[in-house]
């Protein structure tokens, strides 16, 4: 005998099932790393385009994208690092020295500016190398390790500069063979009607869809999230911990020299104490972005939304008028703001699904 339904009946099971489909939407969101940083560039956005009219142009959206990109590149490649649960704090100088050792190579041994890069990326690459290979050799934390590269970079970058050239900038490159063809490449734009784009933020996109693609499908990201949330349990099925690790760390070191190689063209000169303290705004971007500073947990999409905070605050700061050296101090809020709001979410998450 089929059951005869009521209208309170009748109506239950719908009820029922749309509960369900709205909780399981939730978990998905809050289970997303970028859902709070999405949130927080939505209200920063707004707030901005409310409060400072010159902030609302194409032209400066596009200028945002740039100052994005400039952080957000190295940061790609550090909120990886931080996935697989280690830091690099010396991705910052990391940059300066790439190009330093660009202009400085070629210079002084009167090489292409092409043979320079080319020689400068063995350069990082080697740098990361070391530090992922002392990290796992060693066992001592990536944040010691790479702190000593940050001070040997640091004072090799004045030193060897100073000892060079005379002074504590690079030489002027632009009547060095090779300038044209790596200007172009690395220090571009184009046009798009009246607007500016500069080839970096290209760069920048590609970069974050190959990360987001690398992360969530292959077996490598499979390994970044696995020795990022236990490094001895993936070990254990067999996962190349050291080689991943180190993998990791050359990756910075190479979006490190990239960034080098934009902002040595774009400035045809580099002064030796720059880069300190930008290692810094990489981990804030990934933090913000929704990567555990623990390991194992966030995303591509995350991070570049980082990046895009960050850019679109240090830059209407200044569209709406206020004294720029607030911004720094904003950078400190978002951080602790970012690390609370990770927690609670995944904790949140973590608890409806196990419900």
């Amino acid at each position: 005998m089929s059951q005869q339904l009521t209208p309170a009946t009748a109506g239950a099971a719908p009820s029922e099932s749309a509960n369900r489909i709205t909780r399981h939407w939730s978990n998905r969101l809050l289970a997303r790393p970028e859902f709070g940083a999405a949130v927080a560039a939505v209200i920063i956005l707004v707030f901005f385009l409310i409060i400072a009219p010159s902030f609302r142009s194409a032209d400066s959206i596009f200028t945002i994208l740039y100052q994005a990109s400039t952080i957000g590149i190295v940061a790609v490649a550090v909120g990886m690092l931080m996935i697989g649960g280690e830091f690099d704090l010396s991705a910052g100088v990391m940059v300066t020295s790439a190009g330093l050792f660009n202009a400085l190579f070629s210079y002084y041994l009167g090489v292409n500016l092409i043979v320079g890069a080319v020689t400068s990326l063995l350069f990082a690459l080697a740098v990361g190398f070391l530090n992922g290979y002392l990290v796992m050799r060693t066992g001592i934390p990536s944040f010691l390790i790479t702190l000593g590269s940050f001070f040997v970079l640091q004072g090799a970058n004045l030193g060897v500069t100073k000892l060079v050239s005379g002074t504590v900038s690079s030489p002027d490159i632009t009547k060095m063979d090779g300038y044209a063809f790596m200007q172009t490449i690395f220090a571009g734009s184009f046009q798009i009607g009246t607007v500016t784009v500069w080839n970096t933020v290209v760069f920048w996109l590609v970069f974050v869809a190959l990360s987001g693609w690398v992360l969530q499908r292959t077996k490598v990201g499979n390994w970044i999230y696995a020795v990022g949330g236990n490094a001895a349990s993936a070990r254990a099925v067999g996962v190349p911990v050291t080689r991943v690790k180190i993998g990791l760390f050359m990756t910075v070191s190479f979006l490190a020299w990239f960034v080098g190689m934009h902002t040595l063209y774009r400035f045809n000169t580099l002064q030796a104490g720059n880069g300190v303290g930008n290692e810094f705004l990489y981990i804030i971007a990934a933090v913000v972005g929704g990567t555990l500073m623990t390991g194992g947990y966030g995303n591509a999409i995350g991070v570049a939304i980082g990046a895009f905070i960050f850019g679109m605050t240090s830059l209407g700061i200044v569209y709406a008028g206020w004294d720029p050296n607030w911004f720094r101090s904003f950078l400190g809020v978002m951080l602790v703001l970012a690390v609370l709001v990770n927690l609670y979410v995944k904790q949140l998450s973590t608890k409806r699904k196990v419900g």
